[in-house]
């Protein structure tokens, strides 16, 4: 493959195929001498971190691993990882995997210096500030999906076990300071996992492109973010040893996170409860709730999406935009509504108080109201 390059916006970025093997060089630029690897149990043992193992104990870094990570983490798994990194004498973070060992490995390498609770970091207002910077731990970050970004956000999703709660922890210095996106991770992922991870980049493209704040840089990384989903999910589905197409992913779902500083809206407040309580995919989530979302902004929306359809080779304006997002889903076999991932209409007062609460409210362009929230969970179960 052709699609090489070293990037820094937003953060440093190794890109290409074969470059983790660039990951002790990484861990010299990062100034990381004793590493501790965070990922999630279903990647522990697989080749690819096996291999990234034996490439940092060659480098003389050692091969130490934290994988007790669920798939939407929360503050549990978060002291076990702490616990690891401070007992090991870390002095650094890979964290590698999906959106679950990721945001782990960033909060392990946030928290192992802090004294205050993970939840009075929480993103509101200025409480970031009350982290001591200095305690917060090189990062590296290796994606191995194509979907959340978290490689390149500054935040991370925890959540509460014991309100079911999904909490924003945010710190500047949670970016990571290195990323290796190596599309070569990615094509032993599961079909189904391709799906979710995708439909979830193109859903934070969507929303970022959809939001009504002032971000003119973010609004065209998203909206070449969506034309890149459009052209290459169908194409990993399909073949999953398509390097190009791969790569082209992997590119989306860092523009799709670099461009959410825009904003999040509906899609998100309302994956957000549902992924806490009955513990769905958050990508998958996402992409069986868009199409209300979609009709409940269109008052908002309709020209821009237009423009975004225009842009991407989709004809019919906002019609013809709605009409490729139920065809996409239809191909890819996403359920047409939330009764196919086991949610139930019992807690929909609930999951509406919640979907309310999340900071994700703040950037849709239709303001959420408990009418029209409950409507969507309504339309949506």
């Amino acid at each position: 493959m052709k699609l090489f390059g070293n990037w820094s916006y937003p953060t440093a970025i190794k890109f290409g195929a074969g470059r983790i093997g660039e990951i002790a060089k990484a861990c010299a630029q990062s100034n990381i001498k004793k590493p501790l690897l965070v990922t999630d149990r279903g990647l522990a043992n697989l080749p690819i971190t096996q291999n990234t193992l034996d490439l940092l104990e060659k480098a003389g870094l050692g091969r130490a691993i934290f994988s007790e990570v669920d798939p939407n983490p929360n503050e549990i798994n978060l002291e076990a990882g702490v616990k690891a990194y401070n007992d090991g004498g870390h002095d650094g973070v890979i964290a590698f995997g999906g959106g679950s060992g990721l945001d782990l490995g960033k909060m392990v390498a946030f928290m192992a210096g802090q004294t205050r609770p993970i939840w009075d970091f929480e993103d509101i207002g200025d409480w970031w500030t009350r982290a001591d910077s200095d305690a917060i731990a090189p990062i590296i970050a290796v994606p191995t999906t194509a979907g959340t970004g978290s490689e390149v956000g500054r935040a991370s999703v925890i959540t509460d076990s014991k309100t079911h709660v999904k909490k924003i922890i945010f710190h500047p210095k949670v970016l990571p300071s290195v990323v290796i996106a190596d599309p070569e991770l990615t094509i032993g992922m599961p079909q189904i996992i391709t799906i979710g991870t995708g439909m979830d980049a193109f859903a934070h493209c969507l929303e970022a492109f959809s939001s009504p704040h002032y971000h003119p840089m973010s609004q065209g990384i998203a909206l070449e973010g969506m034309r890149l989903v459009k052209d290459n999910l169908h194409k990993v589905v399909a073949d999953a040893s398509d390097l190009d197409a791969r790569a082209h992913m992997m590119s989306a779902a860092m523009m799709g996170a670099t461009a959410f500083q825009k904003g999040l809206g509906a899609i998100h407040a309302l994956s957000h409860p549902i992924g806490a309580v009955y513990n769905t995919h958050h990508g998958m989530t996402n992409a069986v709730v868009m199409p209300p979302v979609l009709q409940l902004n269109r008052p908002m929306i309709e020209k821009q999406i237009g423009e975004a359809a225009s842009y991407m080779g989709i004809l019919g304006g906002f019609d013809g935009f709605y009409d490729y997002v139920i065809t996409l889903r239809s191909d890819l076999g996403v359920p047409d509504k939330l009764s196919g991932l086991g949610v139930d209409t019992n807690r929909i007062g609930e999951l509406t108080q919640m979907a309310l609460k999340d900071p994700s409210c703040g950037g849709n362009p239709v303001e959420l109201t408990e009418e029209n929230v409950t409507k969507l969970f309504q339309d949506c179960i």
